[in-house]
């Protein structure tokens, strides 16, 4: 910017330092608020605060490199759907919510409070996710093979078969995709150990195949209709939820993650592959974590006993 005299640009520069966050609040991402909050509050409060207020942190990863002043309820809504954890963490997820909101505006980061709305009410009697922790039956298994020919249903038995979380699933890229390997890279996890390669099982190639050409133009493996990335409440809403009423199903996407894990145990996969695949954190142990490493072909054998007629 040009300005039209020196007292103009001298009072933008006193702007400027009575309120610096202006000039870059505009591409601050989640992670940064919460850097910059965390320098001023953790200072003033306890240790178990501060470790609290960091386990916390850690549900909201896949809001970590969005824009902060992007973000709307639905963003917020979908950690607090996701995360699979009880009441109390809930109420505590929410008020670090509250609080980078609280500095975020007090800075001009944002101009809306939106954790005012999140709804962690519904999960007071129940574990948002201890329905989702329950399998797929076989039967609901074979049902949704007979809509194989359905692009979306496919999408569901790529879950099922690839263990990934559907955050995970609905942002992975093409270019992250090997489809002459049969495999693709989760690059963006909530744990170290999510960062990880996932097999494409022989049965599936199809349906990853097929996803990879319907739309030459989108980045991103999965798509909706007019080919734009799928957000997760826009999924869920719109295609999860009408997709599986229809077949008599009664299960979320998590679910899908769990099966996978079952069937992976079932088939006799050894657990070091199952975390492998999953990306599981905290379950491997520092032998399996340093000195595992696992070619591609042995993932993709262990994803396809599970398909053994």
């Amino acid at each position: 910017m040009i300005t039209a005299t020196k007292t103009e640009g001298l009072q933008m520069l006193a702007d400027y330092n009575h309120n610096p966050y202006d000039t870059r609040a505009a591409k601050m991402t989640f992670s940064e608020v919460y850097e910059e909050w965390s320098k001023k509050k953790y200072p003033t409060v306890s240790e178990s605060n501060v470790k609290g207020y960091s386990a916390s942190y850690k549900a909201y990863t896949i809001l970590y490199s969005r824009v902060f002043k992007d973000l709307k309820l639905a963003d917020l809504q979908q950690v607090i759907d996701t995360c699979g954890k009880n009441y109390p963490t809930l109420k505590k997820i929410k008020i670090l919510f509250s609080q980078l909101y609280d500095f975020a505006l007090k800075n001009d980061i944002c101009n809306k409070d939106y954790s005012s709305f999140v709804d962690i009410v519904q999960y007071k009697d129940r574990n948002p996710n201890k329905h989702s922790r329950n399998k797929f039956t076989k039967d609901e298994i074979a049902k949704i093979w007979t809509m194989k020919d359905d692009k979306y249903y496919q999408i569901i038995l790529m879950l099922l078969y690839n263990g990934t979380r559907i955050s995970e699933f609905l942002s992975l890229k093409k270019e992250n995709v090997y489809l002459d390997k049969q495999y693709f890279d989760v690059i963006e996890s909530k744990t170290e150990n999510g960062i990880r390669k996932v097999p494409i099982a022989d049965k599936l190639l199809p349906f990853y195949k097929g996803w990879y050409e319907s739309c030459p133009d989108c980045e991103y493996l999965l798509h909706t209709e007019d080919g734009k990335p799928f957000k997760y409440r826009n999924y869920y809403d719109s295609y999860w939820t009408p997709l599986t009423e229809q077949i008599g199903i009664n299960r979320t996407p998590h679910c899908t993650r769990h099966t996978c894990i079952s069937m992976l145990s079932e088939a006799g996969v050894q657990d070091t592959t199952i975390k492998k695949i999953v990306g599981h954190s905290g379950a491997m142990s520092l032998t399996e974590k340093v000195y595992t490493h696992l070619d591609v072909q042995i993932l993709v054998d262990a994803i396809n006993k599970t398909l053994a007629e």
